[in-house]
């Protein structure tokens, strides 16, 4: 390594928790994570409150939610969201994961934000209504033709509704996404930027700021 220092961060969410090294990600699901033993330093952010004993009793994991300053008068904004929006100064931020968070950022101020369902969360409320409308959301349908079958009406209904909100909120602003689905949201804008590592970005920068460096 020839003394090089070597950052493990670490984005724990809902669902998945993530890992980022040297440009490298990678996951582990929530019960792969509860037996982890960290052997190096690692930097975290955290959404899932079910962590918060086993981080506070393992000193090589470093919470840097306080690192932040982040301008919004926004309540209850979660860390996640303001790490992805900390390397925008002006745009759209994107995160569509389990739910997709969508965030206004202008000269670097954080205008606000709203939150939708995910893909998954739309298929499990559309299964709770019917078994009929119990169907796999198909991302190859084509959203600009009127469906002629009950699944691609599920995947219209849902993808439509996001696309459209999607559209009302960026008018001509650069979208940045990321998350699971981020990339397959992404194609549907022309001014749209997939980035799977924005959030750590955000983390990266944070640290520098701190004097802590790779």
């Amino acid at each position: 390594m020839d003394g090089k220092f070597i950052m493990i961060l670490c984005d724990i969410g809902n669902s998945k928790v993530d890992f980022y090294s040297d440009e490298k990600i990678w996951s582990l699901s929530l019960k792969e994570f509860e037996k982890y033993s960290a052997k190096e330093r690692v930097y975290y952010i955290n959404v899932n409150y079910l962590f918060d004993e086993k981080l506070k009793k393992d000193e090589n994991f470093v919470d840097i939610s306080e690192y932040f300053e982040f301008d919004t008068i926004y309540q209850g904004i979660g860390i996640d969201r303001v790490a992805a929006c900390y390397t925008v100064k002006d745009g759209i931020v994107v995160d569509a994961g389990s739910a997709i968070t969508v965030d206004v950022m202008n000269n670097s101020v954080h205008l606000g934000g709203y939150i939708l369902p995910g893909i998954n969360a739309y298929e499990k409320c559309y299964s709770s209504i019917s078994p009929i409308l119990n169907h796999k959301i198909n991302p190859n349908f084509l959203v600009d033709a009127l469906p002629q079958k009950t699944s691609d009406a599920v995947a219209y209904g849902a993808i439509k509704s996001i696309l459209l909100m999607l559209k009302d909120t960026s008018r001509d602003k650069n979208l940045y996404f990321t998350g699971g689905d981020g990339q397959f949201f992404s194609k549907f804008f022309k001014k749209s930027i997939y980035d799977r590592a924005l959030i750590f970005r955000g983390m990266k920068k944070v640290l520098y700021e701190k004097g802590i460096r790779c």
